[in-house]
This record gives C-alpha cells, structure tokens and sequence, in this order.
C-alpha cells in the first residue's frame, strides 16, 4: 500500500494537476520536490504552488553549488557542449535531481516515486532518462528504509510510479 509519494515537482501545469490526482487515486500524501540548480524566477512561489495544488509539503532544494562544482565544471572540462552552442544544463542536472528527490522519499518515509513526463507523453527523452535515474538511486543505498520498487499506472500523462 502506498501512503507517501515523492513527486519531481517543476511548478509547471503536468505535475501541478497530478498532485490531486495521486492524492485521489493512491489516497496517500504527496511529497513534491524541486530543485533550483540556477533557474532563477522560475522558481519563486513553487512551494505555494504546490501546496495550493494540493501537496502536503514542497521541498525546494537549493543544489546550484553541487551542480556548478560537480556537474558544470566536469562537463564544461570534457567538452560536451552539443552542436557547438548547447550547454545541455538540464540532461546535467537530471542525475543531481533524481538522487535528491530518493533522498527526501528517505527522509520522510515516502513508499513510492514519480516523476511526470516532460510535454505529456510517456516516452519523452527527459522522463525515460529521470525514470533510469530513479531507478538507480532507489536501490543504491541500501538500508534500514528499503528500496523502491515499481508500480505501473495508467494515465496518459503518466505511466508509472517507482514504489517502495
């Protein structure tokens, strides 16, 4: 039985109308989380946003160090700017998001994970890269919480969540 779901949380339409939709269908309390690795406005009122959408608490989680240190400077170092002009800030921000949002599914006892896919189809690049990441991190760090499964829903918005 699922009564916690942590939610990669943008602010954006999707995954502010699937806050009262998993509430309804799993009747468990969602968990959103963001993350600022340097978005700037974009942010602001996301944890009002999310909690006016129905969420029982928003973590947004301040990561612009870590990804500058840690995900920027290594790829900046190695050269991966796509066709000469994209710097690809959100594939490199993905892995920093994804294990922040197990994290926080740790912290407060969440039994399951999900993430909405990017223009509302299921098989976007940005939600089968993020769904791959969960997966790895769910089950990285064993220990006294367990780790995640996985547990297939059917919406076309969303096709799954990772579940404990």
């Amino acid at each position: 039985m699922i009564r916690t779901i942590a939610l990669a949380y943008s602010g954006g339409l999707d995954t502010s109308i699937i806050v009262p939709w998993l509430k309804e269908r799993y009747g468990a309390r969602v968990i959103c989380v963001a993350a600022d690795i340097g978005q700037g406005e974009e942010l602001e009122g996301v944890r009002a946003k999310a909690i006016a959408s129905g969420a029982d608490e928003c973590y947004v989680e301040d990561l612009r160090q870590e990804f500058v240190e840690k995900f920027v400077w290594p790829t900046l170092r190695a050269g991966a700017i796509y066709g000469r002009k994209y710097l690809l800030g959100t594939s490199m921000g993905r892995p920093l998001i994804a294990r922040r949002q197990v994290e926080i599914a740790r912290q407060v006892g969440a039994d399951a994970l999900t993430v909405v896919p990017a223009r509302a189809t299921t098989r976007s690049d940005s939600s089968l890269r993020m769904r791959r990441l969960l997966r790895i991190f769910r089950s990285s760090r064993r220990g006294a919480s367990g780790t995640f499964g996985v547990v297939r829903m059917r919406l076309p918005t969303l096709n799954h969540i990772v579940s404990r």
